[in-house]
């Protein structure tokens, strides 16, 4: 199986400064994603997270949806007002049960001022005093029909806040996942609009945890903290409200606990900041790892390297544990500590409230009620500390997904393209150069021309620069100088899609999706008739094995395609193109990985594809390529011959030796002096 000439890989990063990309460092050509994973993949390089601005960014995306915002704060109003209002009322029933107990205690036919008058008579003013702010009647009991309507009202408005909070859940629940089904699609198309190099530079794997896991993190952090951060705060600021209402004193008791509480929440969340950003780093890695052993299994098992995977697999997966536990286990000391501090704040408030109401300063069911408002100021402090870890987590995963937003697309297509009016096929290049690296010389002032309905071949040891020519002519990759024509046409003023809607393509590797052999060929063209479709299949021999299927062309191939053969999965992509009817042809090694009677079948194929069609033929094969109109030898990214098959023979330059290498078994040095070393066989025609 031949190599790609690009390198066309995953990357090493280097540590640069914060605010700078990572510099990809290239792996040896084929390390891609798949293979094994003990080659070493790179990953993106750790950035220390900017929390406010990604928080804001994230909450920004929410804007398109103002006027269901507004009902949500609305609804979350009212309902955080009806619940505040709560404890205030039960404080006044409880004022109605104690008023009653007492006023049953004193004699009948007096009067309040008179009770008062008699306890300080009798020396009890502490009793005095209370009772002097007590609304009572000496001699009747509790009233319980204030009481009912008291507790009604109370149950009611529970009872409403509840519903309120149950249809702002609904409002926000469809805000929420409205905007992370549109950040999905800004995703994909975002990766339909990045340019080959960037997927060169990133592992598959960490891609799609990106694509996948992380969305799916911010949709679930976005769902259970905006909610509880939006009522938390309005609870907060309503319930200060009443509190300093009701007694500014224990007010400010209770005030005392929000800066100690801050101040022990912002401690512990800087330290778990970096263990969840070192979490969704070591996610992705590892499954970039876990899909490289998944890609390469074969090899794996061909190779006994089980346990070397187990063992990479193994470590990656403790790094993980320890960022995970770590970050779980530092943000979840947060809610304790939050409890401790409210109760501390509830101790003191109760002490100095039962002073109070003992000194006459404030009535019973106010003390109960503050009680109770302690209660709900402290649980929304604690709910807000116990969400940094989801916040902190949510952020992180956004901060990943905007990496990938943010990454330079491919330059756009011209506002007025141009189009080729007369198609022939006809390539020529012009002078010239491309590099992958700046620093390292590909392809410089490279000319050629394929006539249309010729077959070039392009042949050369591997990392010449081949498959890198081919990928210039797709616009895979932009020209550093010189321009490609096509028809005449610079590629560059054209609309990429016209570019490649004129270009088929069978690569080396093929690739099927999971659907019936007939959607598989017509994916070339999904407008194309029954017809059509059946007469792309008999042209490239695909017809001859589908009949002897059960389900003919309505088989359904898996993803990976593991129910045909690999010259059967070929033969499809060849109908694929065939169906497309391009007007350029490329071949990029189509028959490495077959065996040599599937061979002739797809050569056949082959050449009624190229019929009447300009043709790049990449091949290591060179049986394959004899009958080309010409063929080009690369050696670093040069041309240095040209010519056809027996003009290049004759010349007894590169190919001849290469040609020579192949069909005796190994490489003969040219300056050997042996006649017979010079002979050149005759391979067996095809």
């Amino acid at each position: 199986m031949s190599e790609p000439d690009e390198p066309r890989t995953a990357a090493v990063p280097t540590q640069k400064p914060a605010g700078e990309e990572p510099t990809p460092k290239r792996l040896p050509p084929g390390r891609q994603g798949g293979g094994p994973p003990w080659a070493g993949a790179g990953m993106p390089a750790e950035k220390s997270m900017n929390f406010g601005p990604s928080a804001r960014r994230l909450l920004g995306r929410l804007r398109s949806h103002r006027l269901h915002l507004a009902a949500i704060i609305t609804l979350a109003v009212v309902s955080v007002g009806f619940s505040v209002a709560g404890p205030k009322i039960l404080g006044h029933a409880t004022d109605l049960i104690f008023n009653g107990v007492i006023g049953r205690q004193l004699p009948a036919g007096t009067t309040p001022e008179q009770a008062v008058a008699a306890a300080r008579a009798s020396g009890n003013d502490s009793f005095a005093d209370m009772l002097a702010r007590m609304d009572v009647i000496p001699g009747v009991g509790i009233d319980f029909s204030a009481l009912s309507r008291v507790l009604l009202l109370a149950l009611g408005l529970y009872l409403a806040a509840s519903v309120l909070s149950w249809w702002q859940g609904w409002l926000l629940n469809g805000v929420v996942q409205r905007t992370v089904l549109r950040l999905r699609a800004e995703v994909e198309e975002k990766l339909n609009r990045l340019p080959l190099p960037y997927f060169d530079r990133q592992p598959r794997g960490e891609l799609l945890s990106r694509v996948t896991n992380d969305i799916d993190n911010i949709s679930t952090s976005l769902q259970q903290t905006l909610s509880q951060l939006l009522t938390s705060l309005l609870t907060v600021v309503g319930v200060l409200g009443v509190m300093f209402w009701i007694s500014p004193l224990l007010a400010l008791v209770a005030l005392v606990a929000v800066p100690l509480s801050v101040l022990v929440t912002q401690r512990i969340a800087k330290r778990s900041q970096q263990q969840f950003i070192a979490q969704w780093k070591h996610t992705g890695e590892l499954n970039g790892q876990i899909e490289e052993a998944y890609t390469g299994h074969e090899l794996v098992k061909v190779f006994g390297r089980q346990r070397e995977v187990e063992a990479a697999f193994n470590a990656k997966n403790e790094e993980l544990f320890r960022a995970s536990f770590g970050a779980q286990f530092i943000s979840g000391i947060i809610m304790p500590s939050m409890m401790f501090i409210g109760n501390l704040s509830y101790v003191a408030i109760a002490v100095v409230g039962g002073l109070r109401v003992a000194s006459g300063a404030m009535s019973l069911g106010d003390v109960q009620a503050f009680i109770q408002y302690s209660r709900q100021f402290t649980q929304p402090l604690t709910q807000l500390a116990s969400m940094a870890n989801l916040l902190q987590s949510g952020v992180a995963s956004a901060e990943r997904v905007f990496a990938v937003l943010d990454a330079d697309e491919q330059s756009p297509d011209p506002v007025q393209p141009a189009r080729v009016v007369d198609p022939h096929g006809r390539v020529e290049f012009e002078h010239v150069s491309f590099r992958y690296e700046p620093d390292k010389p590909l392809i410089d002032d490279l000319s050629l021309v394929a006539e249309p309905g010729h077959t070039v071949a392009i042949v050369g040891p591997t990392g010449a620069g081949k498959t890198t020519l081919v990928n210039l002519v797709m616009r895979f990759y932009e020209l550093d100088a010189g321009r490609i024509t096509l028809d005449g046409v610079d590629i560059t003023t054209m609309r990429r899609d016209d570019l490649r809607g004129r270009i088929g393509m069978v690569l080396q590797d093929t690739w099927l999706f999971g659907g019936t052999i007939r959607d598989n060929i017509a994916y070339g063209r999904p407008d194309a008739t029954e017809e059509e479709i059946l007469a792309a299949a008999r042209a490239t021999f695909v017809d001859r094995f589908v009949r002897s299927l059960p389900d003919g062309y309505d088989t359904v191939i898996d993803e990976e395609g593991s129910n045909v053969s690999a010259g059967e999965k070929q033969l499809i992509t060849i109908a694929r193109a065939f169906l497309a009817e391009p007007s350029l042809l490329i071949l990029d090694e189509a028959t490495s990985s077959v065996d040599t009677r599937t061979e002739v079948l797809l050569q056949r194929a082959m050449a009624a594809l190229r019929s009447d069609r300009t043709s790049f033929v990449i091949a290591h094969r060179l049986s394959t390529i004899r009958d080309a109109d010409l063929i080009l030898m690369m050696e670093n990214g040069r041309i240095v011959e040209q010519g056809t098959h027996e003009q290049l023979l004759a010349a007894h330059g590169a190919y001849h030796q290469l040609y020579r290498s192949q069909f005796t078994g190994a490489a003969v040095d040219d300056e050997s002096d042996d006649p017979a070393a010079t002979a050149v066989p005759q391979p067996a025609s095809i």
